[in-house]
């Protein structure tokens, strides 16, 4: 082979391998960074990853929401009306936040199946239903909650 082209056949292939160990490193970075959504049915069958970051969504069950009277505590059951998930969440609840309502929450199932939330998003709007919590409605046969909303 001549010393010209095995030159540039050596550059090419380091071009090859760097681009390659770029785009996994990309990859590898986007793909820590995703949160998939999950029902609460896909939940508690137990299709979702333990002590992963995930998001959920449901409508609030109707008196499940239980307040710690010492902090910032709240508990509450998430439900697509055909299963049910507990919610823990810390912090301040979003003002739009009820028993009835569509919301969507994002944090970790542990190993006792309950989520821990880390954020917790409510409907903005009377109208408004968050496309993952109307899809998990409609999967269950429940579409109808979503215009009583």
């Amino acid at each position: 082979m001549h010393p010209k082209r095995k030159k540039r056949l050596i550059a090419v292939c380091l071009i090859v391998v760097a681009a390659s160990a770029a785009i996994a490193l990309i990859l590898s970075a986007l793909s820590s960074n995703i949160n998939l959504f999950f029902s609460t049915t896909q939940i508690a069958q137990g299709e979702a990853p333990i002590e992963q970051r995930i998001r959920a969504g449901g409508m609030v069950l109707e008196n499940s929401v239980k307040r710690d009277p010492s902090s910032l505590k709240v508990e509450f059951v998430l439900t697509d009306y055909a299963n049910e998930v507990t919610v823990e969440y810390t912090g301040i609840l979003p003002d739009l936040f009820r028993e009835g309502q569509g919301i969507v929450v994002t944090g970790k199932l542990n190993q006792s199946k309950v989520f821990v939330a880390s954020e917790v998003l409510a409907k903005h709007d009377e109208n408004y239903m968050p496309p993952e919590v109307a899809d998990a409605l409609e999967k269950s046969g429940h579409s109808d909650k979503i215009e009583q909303q």
